[in-house]
């Protein structure tokens, strides 16, 4: 049986300090939510405050129908997948899967047949016999992920679960962590930093800043529609333009820069746009160009980066420093002086703060 996870207007403290204000969080039964954001955020003592490691100083935690908040670790039943394995070192792997169920005083033939049972779900079941030390890291996170699973929790928790594996690796694992969740339609709670891992888990993510959700939303909405800039920044949009409108026509908006520059932009394609907004974009949503009657930002253009797949162009304009690539193809030189033309595709429109 899984159940929804409600977090209702968590305050909590370490010592004089507050790290959560008045955090609010759904998920729903067989959801995956992750919590990202930077260290200090306030994502792993969410995490803790459920999973029971401590106490919130005011507000709810209720999984279905049951109050968790007073409730001690012990009593939550909930399965935890940490950043370190906390595999037990003398115990064999089917030992260590095989723990929540000792537990919980079921049968030693049930304990080992579902435990088996996990181990050949996460490909280990020919390593049963093994100690942690003799597994690879990926290996004692599958292990992990088997003991968190076996006891069938309503809930599962991951506490940076892959930050000790290479890259190739986290990437197989999280594919595998996915599976498994969905296979389960186990409800579940994910902590990360990385943007990369959180968006290709999840059903929606909690981008956190100083203790508060900054947005929660599908990983698609955040990634084409941040709701504020710190989100825009967070996800990639590097270059914010303050702009003001000057005319209306239809869908159309002519837009003012702070130094004068003249933007022309759809409603139809962007959404709607306030009398003072901020064009949020990427530097693949400005382009580059030198063609003299090309409608965009004046820019001179500074230092040249090699990427790879294109260009990119610290460039100096009356609305400050901005980022753009460009193709490899057209490489243009250090002082030119060029335009460069927002792609409304990639950009958003951000209410000023």
């Amino acid at each position: 049986m899984t159940l929804p996870l409600s977090i209702d207007q968590i305050t909590a403290h370490y010592g004089k300090t507050k790290v959560l204000e008045d955090l609010s969080l759904h998920v729903g039964d067989g959801e995956l939510v992750s919590l990202l954001g930077a260290s200090g955020c306030g994502k792993t003592t969410t995490l803790r405050l459920v999973a029971g490691f401590m106490q919130p100083t005011s507000g709810a935690i209720r999984l279905g129908e049951t109050d968790l908040t007073k409730l001690p670790a012990h009593g939550r039943d909930i399965g935890l997948v940490f950043q370190s394995y906390a595999l037990f070192p003398h115990l064999s792997v089917m030992q260590n899967v095989a723990f929540g169920l000792k537990q919980r005083r079921l049968p030693s033939s049930e304990q080992r047949t579902r435990a088996m049972q996990m181990l050949d779900r996460v490909g280990l079941s020919h390593l049963a016999d093994r100690l942690p030390g003799e597994l690879s890291g990926g290996q004692k996170q599958r292990v992990a992920l088997a003991r968190a699973l076996v006891i069938e929790p309503p809930l599962l928790m991951f506490d940076e679960p892959l930050s000790n594996l290479d890259a190739k690796l986290r990437v197989d694992m999280r594919v595998e962590i996915r599976e498994l969740q969905r296979a389960n339609g186990t409800t579940a709670l994910y902590v990360t930093h990385d943007q990369e891992e959180a968006f290709s888990i999840s059903d929606r993510v909690a981008i956190m800043n100083q203790g508060r959700i900054m947005q929660l939303d599908t990983p698609e909405t955040l990634y084409q529609r941040p709701a504020n800039s710190f989100v825009a920044r967070f996800v990639g949009f590097e270059n914010l333009i303050d702009l003001k409108v000057t005319a209306r026509d239809g869908d159309r908006v002519t837009a003012v820069a702070e130094d004068g520059a003249t933007l022309t932009l759809s409603q139809e394609r962007m959404g709607a746009i306030p009398d003072a907004f901020i064009l949020a974009t990427r530097p693949d949503g400005l382009t580059v160009t030198d063609d003299e009657g090309a409608e965009g930002l004046p820019a001179t253009l500074g230092l040249r980066t090699y990427l790879g797949r294109a260009y990119q162009y610290q460039c100096q304009t009356g609305s400050g420093q901005l980022l753009a690539n460009s193709s490899l193809a057209t490489p243009f030189e250090p002082g030119a002086k060029v335009t460069l033309v927002p792609n409304p595709d990639q950009c958003a429109i951000l209410q000023p703060e």
